[in-house]
């Protein structure tokens, strides 16, 4: 079985794990509400979904 001849150094490890990154989620804009939301989501904000309503949303009591 093949075995490595030396140690991989930190710095050489990291290097090779530099492109494993975490991105965002991307974002769009609600047509309804106007507010920031996930792409093929029903909005949070107002339950709507490509022009119709999909979920009733409750009013909040404040």
């Amino acid at each position: 079985m093949a075995l490595p001849k030396r140690k991989i150094s930190k710095a050489r490890r990291d290097k090779r794990r530099t492109h494993w990154k975490v991105s965002l989620p991307q974002q769009s804009i609600c047509p309804k509400c106007h507010l920031v939301k996930l792409p093929h989501f029903v909005c949070p904000h107002c339950g709507y979904y490509k022009g119709k309503e999909v979920i009733k949303i409750k009013e909040k009591k404040e």
